[in-house]
C-alpha cells in the first residue's frame, strides 16, 4: 500500500503569488515608468500629436489628467483641515515660534544654495551663446510681479477659489475653477489661530476638523496607493507630446538645467542630510516615491499629499509640525523652479540678447530667487517666477518665448527637486529641534512608501513635541 505527500498549499494560501518585491511601492511606479514610456513611444510614432491624439495617445492624456485632477482635489480640503489641527497641536508648544521661523530660515538658506549653483553653472556653461536660435520669441500671456504677490495673500473667498471662462470658436463656454495654494494657508493659519483665542467654546470645532482631516487622509492613501497607473499616463503622455527630440538647439542650457538639479538634489541634500547626523539612504528611500510622481505629474501641489505622507511617515516628521510645514513649502519652497531655473534662463536671456550683466545683477538674481519664491504659488511657477527675474533685472521678457519648447521636459525634473526640498526642510528642523522620530526614519521600508495606517503616530505628536528643545 503505498501513501502520498498531499501538495497542496497550505490554508489561505494560492498556488501562484507575486514575488514580495512585486508588491513594492517603489518597483511598481518604477515598472509604471518603463510601460508608460513605452506607451508613449508606441502613441508617438503611430501618429499622436497634442492636438490630434490617436486612441492611444487620448487614453493615456486622459489616465493622467484624471489622476492629478483627483490629487488636486484633495489639496483644498488637506491643507485647511491639516494646518487648523497643526496649530491646535502646537499650543502648548513653547517653541512653536521658533519652529516656524527655523522652517523659513533653511528654506532660504536651501534656496540661496541653489541659486548659486544656477548661477555659476550659467558663466561657466554659457547656454546662451552660439544657440543657432533666431528671433526674438513672443512674449508671456502673465507675467509675475512683486505687487501681484502682496495682492494674491489676500483671500478672495474664504477657500481662495477662483473661476474663468473660455468661450470656443463653437460658442461653447467652457469655466475652469482654480485654487491659490497661498492664500488657502493665510485662511486656514487665520482660523486656527482664531480658535485657539476662542478657546474652549471652540473645541467642537477642532473635534470636527480633527476628524475630517483623517477621512481625507484615507482617501488620499486610496488615491497614492493607484498611483503607478496615474504614471503610465502621465509619463506616456509626456513623451507622446513632447518627446525628447524638442529639445534640438537648446540642449546646451536643457543640459546646463538638469546638471544643477542633479546636484542640488544628490549633492546638496545630502550633504544637508549627513552633516545632521542622518542616514542619506533613509532619506531617498523615504522621499523617493514623491519625488517620482512629483517628476512624472510636473504638479508640487498635486503631490502635496504623498509629499506630506512620505514627511511623516518615513522621515519620522511629527504629523503637528509635518502639516504645517509642508504646506508652506509646497507655495515657498522651489528650489527647481525658483531657484536653479530662474537663474539659469535669466543669465541665457542676457547671453542670447548680449547682455553683459554685473556682480550687482547677480546678486539682484540670488535676492529674487530667495524671497521671490513665494510669489509663484498658485500658478504656473516657474514662468512666473523667470518673469519676475527678467523684469527686475530689466531683461527682454520675450526671451521666456525662447524656453517654452523645452518647458515641458524641464519642469519634470524641477518639480522633483522642488518636492525632494519640501520634505528635506522640515526632516532637518524636527532632526534639530530634538522632535524627528529616528526610529521611524530608521526603520526598514518594506518596499511601502510610509508604514501603514494601523501604526498611527499621530497620538504621540503632543508628547514629541513638548520634549523639543529650546
Amino acid at each position: 500500500m503505498s501513501t502520498s505527500t498531499s501538495t497542496l498549499p497550505p490554508a489561505g494560501k494560492t498556488g501562484f503569488q507575486l514575488p514580495r518585491w512585486a508588491g513594492s511601492f517603489g518597483v511598481q511606479i518604477i515598472a509604471a515608468l518603463i510601460v508608460g514610456l513605452g506607451l508613449g513611444l508606441l502613441a508617438k510614432y503611430t501618429g499622436s500629436t497634442k492636438d490630434m491624439p490617436n486612441g492611444l495617445g487620448a487614453t493615456l492624456q486622459t489616465i493622467g489628467s484624471s489622476y492629478v485632477s483627483l490629487l488636486q482635489t484633495a489639496v483644498v480640503p488637506l491643507i485647511f483641515t491639516a494646518v487648523v489641527s497643526s496649530i491646535s497641536n502646537l499650543r502648548e508648544v513653547s517653541n512653536a515660534a521658533k519652529l516656524a521661523w527655523n522652517t523659513l530660515l533653511w528654506f532660504a538658506i536651501t534656496s540661496l544654495i541653489a541659486v548659486l549653483i544656477g548661477i555659476g553653472l550659467g558663466i561657466l556653461l554659457q547656454p546662451g551663446t552660439n544657440t543657432g536660435i533666431t528671433g526674438e520669441g513672443s512674449e508671456p500671456a502673465k507675467v509675475g510681479t512683486w505687487w501681484a504677490f502682496l495682492i494674491g495673500l489676500f483671500p478672495k473667498n474664504f477657500l481662495g477659489l477662483g473661476a474663468a471662462s473660455t468661450v470656443a470658436e463653437t460658442g461653447a463656454v467652457t469655466t475652469a475653477v482654480s485654487f491659490n495654494v497661498l492664500q488657502i494657508l493665510v485662511i486656514a493659519i487665520a482660523v486656527g489661530v482664531a480658535a485657539l483665542k476662542v478657546g474652549k467654546a471652540a473645541e467642537p470645532f477642532l473635534a470636527l476638523n480633527a476628524s475630517a482631516l483623517a477621512v481625507i487622509q484615507k482617501v488620499l492613501w486610496w488615491i497614492i496607493r493607484i498611483a503607478p497607473l496615474g504614471t503610465v499616463g502621465l509619463i506616456g503622455n509626456a513623451v507622446a507630446v513632447y518627446g525628447w527630440d524638442t529639445i534640438g538647439s537648446l540642449g546646451r542650457f536643457t543640459f546646463a538645467i538638469y546638471v544643477g538639479l542633479a546636484l542640488v538634489i544628490f549633492g546638496v541634500y545630502p550633504a544637508l542630510v549627513r552633516s545632521h547626523g542622518l542616514s542619506v539612504k533613509q532619506y531617498f528611500s523615504g522621499v523617493w516615491p514623491a519625488v517620482q510622481l512629483a517628476f512624472v505629474s510636473r504638479s508640487s501641489v498635486g503631490t502635496l499629499p504623498l509629499t506630506q505622507r512620505v514627511t511623516e511617515r518615513s522621515l519620522g516628521v511629527p504629523r503637528a509640525y509635518a502639516s504645517f510645514a509642508v504646506p508652506l513649502g509646497a507655495t515657498t519652497k522651489m528650489d527647481g523652479c525658483a531657484a536653479i531655473y530662474p537663474a539659469i534662463a535669466a543669465i541665457f536671456v542676457a547671453q542670447f540678447f548680449g547682455v553683459q550683466l554685473d556682480l550687482s545683477q547677480y546678486l539682484l538674481i540670488a535676492l529674487v530667487s530667495v524671497l521671490g519664491s513665494a510669489a509663484t504659488a498658485g500658478t504656473t511657477g516657474a514662468v512666473v517666477m523667470l518673469t519676475l527675474t527678467l523684469s527686475t533685472l530689466g531683461l527682454p521678457l520675450a526671451g521666456v518665448g525662447l524656453l517654452l519648447a523645452v518647458d515641458p521636459i524641464l519642469d519634470m525634473g524641477r518639480t522633483a527637486v522642488n518636492v525632494a526640498g519640501q520634505a528635506l526642510v522640515p526632516t532637518i528642523v524636527a532632526r534639530r529641534h530634538g522632535i524627528l522620530d529616528e526610529a521611524l526614519y530608521n526603520a526598514p521600508r518594506n518596499g511601502t512608501p510610509f508604514v501603514d495606517d494601523s501604526e498611527d503616530t499621530a497620538a504621540g505628536d503632543a508628547l514629541v513635541l513638548q520634549d523639543a528643545k529650546a
